[in-house]
């Protein structure tokens, strides 16, 4: 447990530290687009936050790989972990620099994305076999070709999923680490009930990620000071991705049970700690080609974008969508701990939800003069049209309309 979170906070504290100086790169480079008159944010602000989250993963990696208990990790299931989130991170980076940068197109971002999780699957990071338990024929193996599309195909999902969520000051980041921390706790707990298990390589992922997340925040939530863009987003989003992968086929089938969460929680996990992102995604993509739109177009219509409308304010949509997904992660975590059995699933997600939604639709009641909430709210101007990288109403948007792969 100190590895993991020495790791952790080596990788927070670089992050945090490298942030000024890449703000300042960015007003130099013109990575600031001009507000537009729609926007509520006052003054331009910088994007390019995923350079000093890339920078914070690469001096966590360092430590990481010199340390006893992690280090041999980062070099199980035949691959080279430190060198594939290197690699993949740093094609990821370059591409959505270019693309906060100058623009980019979609299809070209989208090869981008494709390209770094070939990079993974170069590197020996690969979803290898499918979980099943011994009395149902132990693990599915699947074959080179399907490694190769299905590990492809998480990464490029999971990048645009977090892509799509990236609409608040705090709010991609916020969720990111908390599904990261959800993802390390699991971790944790299997590998000290099971010997030899590779679900440490996951922990020690999570432990990066949640780094990059806390280092980044300070300087990221409400009001915000630079956004991470879609340097960011994507970069997070692959780290993500790769503990997706891991986790999936980390658990050896003689440790699973039958009609118990341990049998479904190495698949579960993924999509609890994904839920709002893969929401939003789903949802944008039906409701934009139901419309007769690309699914990149941008549009208002998000989830963040629907707290804000009934009256939420900036930082208490960041706040309830959190809750909402540090219920997801950590519920099916605590459930499975405790062994309770499949079938108690179910109904206590649909009570969480049917709380949450109450929750969410109620409006903030806070009245008086300072604007905030209630009725004021409904006077505010409304956020931009989303971008990946406009953040709710303080978010600085692309000098030009642009549709994009990872467009949220």
């Amino acid at each position: 447990m100190r590895e993991y979170f020495l790791v952790a906070l080596v990788t927070a504290v670089v992050t945090y530290l490298l942030v000024p100086p890449v703000r300042a790169f960015a007003l130099r480079i013109g990575a600031a687009p001009e507000v537009r008159e729609r926007d509520v944010h006052k003054v331009p602000t910088p994007r390019l936050g995923g350079l000093a989250m890339f920078g914070g993963m690469a001096a966590g990696l360092l430590v990481a790989t010199n340390l006893p208990y992690v280090g041999p990790a980062l070099a199980q299931q035949s691959g080279q972990t430190a060198m594939a989130l290197l690699a993949a991170g740093g094609l990821i980076v370059v591409t959505g620099f270019l693309d906060d940068w100058l623009g980019m197109d979609a299809l070209v971002k989208l090869g981008g994305q494709i390209a770094a999780g070939g990079l993974l699957v170069y590197y020996g990071v690969t979803l290898r076999y499918l979980p099943l338990p011994s009395n149902m024929g132990g693990e599915l193996s699947l074959d080179t070709n399907l490694q190769v599309v299905i590990t492809i195909l998480i990464v490029v999902v999971t990048i645009n999923a977090v892509n799509f969520v990236d609409g608040l000051d705090g709010l991609a980041a916020g969720i990111v680490g908390i599904a990261a921390l959800a993802t390390l706790v699991y971790s944790m707990v299997l590998s000290q009930s099971l010997q030899a298990t590779r679900i440490n390589l996951t922990a020690v992922v999570a432990a990066l990620l949640i780094g990059m997340c806390i280092g980044f925040l300070p300087h990221n939530f409400n009001p915000a000071k630079i956004f991470m863009g879609d340097t960011g987003a994507m970069l997070i989003g692959l780290i993500l991705a790769t503990s997706l992968v891991t986790i999936i086929s980390s658990v050896p089938s003689a440790a699973l049970q039958v009609n118990r969460f341990p049998l479904l929680l190495p698949v579960l996990l993924p999509v609890a700690v994904m839920v709002l992102p893969l929401a939003d995604l789903i949802m944008a993509v039906v409701r934009r080609t139901s419309a007769g739109q690309s699914p990149f177009a941008p549009d208002r219509g998000h989830l963040h974008h629907r707290l804000l409308d009934i009256g939420h304010s900036h930082r208490r949509s960041v706040l309830i969508m959190y809750a909402w997904t540090f219920l997801f992660a950590f519920a099916l975590v605590a459930l499975s701990v405790e062994g309770v059995p499949v079938a108690v699933f179910p109904p206590i997600i649909a009570v969480a939800l049917a709380i949450l939604v109450l929750l969410s639709r109620q409006r903030w009641r806070t009245t008086g003069r300072n604007g905030r909430g209630g009725a004021h709210a409904a006077n505010r101007m409304p956020p931009p049209a989303d971008s990946s990288d406009s953040q709710s109403g303080t978010a600085a948007a692309t000098a030009t309309p642009r549709a994009t792969a990872t467009t949220g």
